[in-house]
């Protein structure tokens, strides 16, 4: 008989960040430290999950206090006016039979919402020295910050600009059952 299993993120043992170009050959990598899921699976088979994930957008950190203020302001996130960045996910296809999904779902940022889809390696369900079971998934993939009206930049003297389109996303999610 299939029971719905509810699992939750381990925050400590997590990270929800990404990656951007700057000055066209840098990166910036940031994170996020507010955040929080709720995910459902058909008992432990995360083929059948869905993932309701939220981000609190002004807890950004890239190491930098002034560059996190931007961020946090209408030129990027209007963290004032929207308060959350959503995922919600209930599509997963496998890849190969050695770890790898897809998962599909609505990426809400700025109150605009588009479909994406992202690499998952999922690691299995293990049990911690305190027999606690928990499941490991990392994620990642590339969106257009464009496509979330996040269309800020600055042109460079060299040519180019400041602050490339292609962001890259970087989860490493180690979840406990609820």
């Amino acid at each position: 008989m299939a029971e719905v299993t509810k699992w939750g993120i381990d925050k400590a043992h997590s990270h929800v960040g990404f990656k951007v170009k700057h000055l066209m050959v840098a990166s910036v990598r940031g994170k996020f430290t507010e955040y929080d899921a709720d995910i459902a699976t058909t008992n432990d088979d995360f083929t059948s999950a869905e993932v309701d994930l939220w981000i609190d957008p002004s807890s950004v950190d890239t190491g930098s206090p002034d560059r996190d203020k931007h961020i946090t302001s209408p030129d990027f996130f209007d963290a004032v006016n929207h308060k959350q960045i959503t995922f919600k996910g209930n599509s997963f296809t496998e890849v190969d039979h050695d770890g790898s999904y897809q998962v599909t779902g609505d990426l809400t940022i700025n109150g605009i919402t588009n479909r994406i889809t992202l690499d998952v390696e999922y690691g299995g369900i293990l049990k911690d020295p305190w027999g606690n079971q928990k499941a490991v998934v990392n994620v990642h993939g590339t969106i257009n910050r464009k496509d979330w009206n996040l269309v800020w930049n600055a042109a460079l003297e060299t040519g180019g600009v400041l602050v490339s389109d292609e962001v890259k996303i970087d989860c490493e999610l180690q979840l406990f059952k609820k």
